[in-house]
């Protein structure tokens, strides 16, 4: 049975100190952390370019190898994400959405401090790239559990009609985090020279990730609950509960999940390697159009999420699969002309993601009923990003190696059009309450 929705975020259970949680203060403890923890995650794709050589030993005949190596361990990272999507999903679902979201930074901050310590090949040999992976298994247990605990937050946060909007934030602060990473990157790039960069200057940020996690973390001790202490207490779902009784929505997860992820992944972590091995770009001037373009990125997504509160999340779903199915070869095509056709791309990529990443926190989060919705989403989200989403980057190498670098735009064509099909056979849930 549906429950009609909460009628304001002030009908949450109060927060510390008896205090009733406003909705900027929801917002600022699921985004501030979302950023952080995001932050720490991407600072490792833009710096693959630079500490690859320095981790995994060189292969002469080919430049490409160590930087496949150092994608193949980004991808790595990603398929331990459905277990701590899983397990973190199970502890939000029954400890509490709080408890998972000061969980999943502790560790991010852990593995982003592994990160900056990992030795170079050349003084440690093969502990050098074990250490790098151990560190990313971290961080992949982190940011598995961290979509489903803030998506569930967020979205249980909202008042009516107010879903869209709510959701919107979880892309907006994982783009901050990203837009950081970025640009911490790119400063570091302008003011640093290459060799620099690649003895030392790529450490720097991992240690900046893991001291502003600590930040993160006492700012989500501070949230409000969203589920009340009647709900806590009911009888807790087994670890597998949601994938047994829902399978379904568990499946419908995973085609929702399919496109946008492949999309996302490649037009705002692989792109500017795309562009930058083979396109005659700078690496320091991709990292500059990656920056701009994601915070063009960032402003857009409020305004999708408030859209998709109108006219719902269907037409925008839609609207997205549709564009890059048509679109991303043609726009792939063009972005190693220069850097000012790399920039054109790149945003008008982002204006048709926004129509995924503005409204997917608020369409997963309404596909379950609270009592499982974390780890309903946590587990087949996480699990269809590693298989899609964590290998975009070394899919895309690896056609470049092979000499095929045409192939890899018809790949994410062929994707989006997979969740083309689910989005058009859709229920609209938008205006919908909120299951309890």
């Amino acid at each position: 049975m549906t429950i009609p929705e909460r009628t304001a975020p002030g009908a949450l259970p109060a927060g510390d100190g008896g205090r009733p949680p406003t909705a900027l203060r929801q917002l600022a403890a699921a985004s501030v952390g979302n950023a952080v923890e995001w932050y720490d995650w991407y600072a490792y794709s833009f710096l693959a370019v630079y500490f690859a050589g320095r981790v995994f030993p060189e292969d002469a005949g080919n430049p490409l190898v160590p930087l496949l190596s150092a994608f193949a361990v980004f991808a790595v990272g990603f398929f331990v994400r459905p277990v701590g999507g899983l397990l973190m999903g199970a502890v939000a679902d029954r400890r509490g959405r709080r408890s998972a979201l000061t969980a999943t930074i502790l560790l991010m901050g852990g593995g982003s401090l592994l990160l900056a310590a990992v030795p170079t090949y050349a003084a440690a040999g093969i502990w050098a790239p074990v250490l790098l992976v151990v560190a990313r298994l971290v961080q992949g247990l982190s940011v598995g559990g961290e979509f489903a605990a803030s998506t569930t937050f967020l979205v249980e946060s909202a008042g009516p009609g107010r879903r869209g909007l709510f959701s919107s934030f979880q892309y907006v602060s994982t783009t901050v985090g990203q837009l950081l990473a970025s640009g911490t990157a790119a400063a570091l790039a302008a003011a640093l020279s290459e060799d620099q960069m690649s003895d030392w200057g790529w450490r720097v940020p991992f240690v900046i990730g893991a001291l502003i996690s600590l930040v993160g973390f006492w700012i989500r001790r501070g949230a409000a609950e969203t589920r009340s202490a009647e709900e806590r207490a009911a009888p807790r779902p087994g670890l597998f509960e949601a994938l047994r009784r829902h399978p379904r929505e568990s499946l419908l997860i995973c085609g929702i999940t399919t496109g946008g992820t492949i999309a996302y992944y490649t037009w705002t972590t692989y792109l500017p390697a795309y562009a930058a091995v083979g396109g005659g770009i700078g690496k320091g001037d991709a990292l500059l159009v990656g920056t701009v373009s994601l915070a063009f990125f960032a402003c857009l997504q409020p305004l999708g999420g408030m859209l998709s509160d109108r006219i719902g999340r269907r037409p925008l779903l839609i609207g997205f699969a549709a564009g890059f199915a048509l679109l991303v070869v043609p726009l792939l095509g063009l972005a190693r002309g220069s850097l000012w056709s790399l920039l054109a791309v790149q945003c008008a990529g982002m204006v048709l993601l926004t129509g995924y990443t503005s409204v997917a926190a608020a369409v997963n989060a309404e596909v379950f009923p609270a009592r499982v919705r974390a780890a309903g989403i946590g587990f087949p989200y996480s699990l269809t990003v590693a298989l899609f989403g964590g290998t975009a980057p070394y899919v895309g190498t690896w056609f470049e190696q092979a000499g095929r670098p045409g192939a890899f735009p018809w790949y994410v064509a062929g994707l989006c059009a997979v969740s083309l099909a689910v989005y058009a056979a859709l229920p609209e849930t938008a205006h919908r309450g909120l299951e309890r």
